[in-house]
């Protein structure tokens, strides 16, 4: 295996996009691509070639960010260069370090202010501490998307890297938790593992940290598979820190067990950022990105942008990007425009109708073929007319569309739709079901840490 891990996040990256294209398309046109450098915000790619670059642009731009998503978890920009352009934009001491993305969250670029105090205090003490301590574990860390639950997660896993070497940490996403239980039972049926191989991986650790653990609700196997791992890391004495969007109590279809070993935690809850906080991290974003900002386009930007940190970086590297081709600085018409279109550009995009029938695959505990197969048991005819329902719920595609998707005529959809209505207004649970599915669609279409 490469020891360079910049090469072995872009080979990870290729294997993604040969999944969506033919493999004589990539060996034309994106096989000679190099891997240069990658931040929080970008990744850099050259090619020798100008034809080829102007093809990669245009046709495959939007394909690799959507694969530097799948691999590397984050909305990132995707740019393509010369080669002769390397030596230009390269910053080799980072380059040397080997950096991954997870490395850039740490608590020293964390902006504390008043709605993230307590639980970036709990988690440096979680951070700070060889063995665990009661009072701090678990820690669960909940709050909107984009207020900072990922970057403590992350931040915990990087200090306790440094700080205790020879700690093994864990730190994976509710929907990857997930996804790998589905694969180790899958190849378990193949022989090609077993699933105590998935157990000793997440239940022979020092520290486990999951991201966004509400994913795991109404998943009956997946539950009960994360229930027996927190029981056995928590009688062993080790630290648990898991972040949700919400309050447990808030999710019905989280399982009773998991949600009883909740409440012996310690909870601590990020709010929307607060004007000053945000200023705090416009100015660190500048900071990072290099770029010198006027106090009033601060102030401008921070009483403009109040969702999320993700909006606020996507200002400062268009920024970033102006004061690079421009050469001058930014005056407060380009602010208001800059800030316009970042508003404008971060509206979520469609949900995709896939993605609605690999949730309820997940949920269900059944494969997306099955949904879009012909059968006819109990449990799949239910998945299958859930996911036709949610898919009028959550898009704009017509009653004959949404047949298309799953082999089925208008009359079909528009009978499942009905009936699923019917059912859920007396079946609270199946209710509840549906509309944490419906959350966690939107919570992965919009995708802020």
């Amino acid at each position: 295996m490469s020891t360079n891990p910049l090469q072995e996040i872009w080979s990870a990256i290729c294997d993604e996009c040969r999944k969506s294209i033919s493999e004589v398309a990539f060996n034309c046109f994106l096989k000679d691509l190099k891997p240069v450098f990658f931040n929080e915000s970008e990744f850099t790619v050259s090619i020798n070639d100008e034809y080829k670059k102007g093809i990669v642009e245009q046709t495959y731009t939007e394909l690799f960010k959507k694969c530097i998503k799948t691999v590397m978890g984050i909305d990132m920009d995707f740019r393509v260069i010369m080669r002769d352009e390397e030596k230009e934009i390269l910053d080799a001491e980072q380059f040397s370090k080997g950096l991954s993305f997870e490395d850039f969250f740490t608590f020293d670029n964390f902006v504390v202010g008043s709605t993230n105090r307590f639980p970036h205090a709990a988690s440096l003490a979680v951070a700070e501490s060889e063995i665990p301590q009661p009072t701090y574990n678990p820690l669960v860390i909940y709050g909107p998307s984009g207020v900072g639950k990922t970057h403590l997660l992350l931040a915990i896993k990087n200090h306790m890297k440094n700080k205790f070497p020879n700690k093994k940490i864990e730190f994976i996403r509710g929907e990857d938790f997930t996804n790998q239980l589905i694969a180790a039972l899958q190849q378990g049926k193949l022989g090609l593992g077993t699933i105590d191989d998935f157990r000793n991986k997440f239940r022979n650790v020092d520290v486990l940290l999951i991201d966004d653990i509400h994913f795991i609700a109404g998943k009956e196997q997946t539950q009960e598979e994360f229930f027996n791992t927190f029981n056995t890391l928590h009688q062993k004495n080790k630290q648990i820190v898991v972040t949700l969007d919400r309050p447990p109590r808030e999710i019905k279809t989280l399982d009773d067990r998991i949600r009883s070993r909740f409440e012996g935690s310690l909870f601590a809850d990020i709010a929307l950022p607060d004007f000053e906080t945000r200023v705090g991290i416009i100015n660190k974003k500048a900071e990072q990105f290099n770029i010198s900002i006027e106090e009033n386009l601060v102030y401008y930007i921070a009483e403009h942008i109040k969702s999320n940190t993700r909006q606020i970086e996507g200002v400062i590297k268009k920024l970033q990007a102006f004061v690079a081709i421009q050469g001058r600085t930014p005056s407060i018409s380009v602010v208001q425009t800059i800030v316009r279109d970042i508003i404008t550009d971060d509206t979520p995009e469609p949900i995709k109708i896939e993605n609605i029938i690999s949730e309820v695959a997940k949920t269900y505990n059944v494969s997306v073929s099955e949904i879009l197969s012909n059968r006819r048991t109990a449990s799949l005819a239910l998945a299958r007319q859930v996911a036709m329902y949610i898919a009028r719920e959550m898009t704009d595609l017509s009653y004959k569309k949404i047949g298309e998707s799953f082999g089925k005529d208008y009359t079909t959809v528009l009978h499942n739709v009905n009936k699923i209505e019917n059912f859920l207004k007396d079946k609270p649970y199946q209710k509840e079901l549906v509309e944490d599915i419906i959350k966690n669609l939107r919570a992965v279409n919009n995708n802020n840490y």
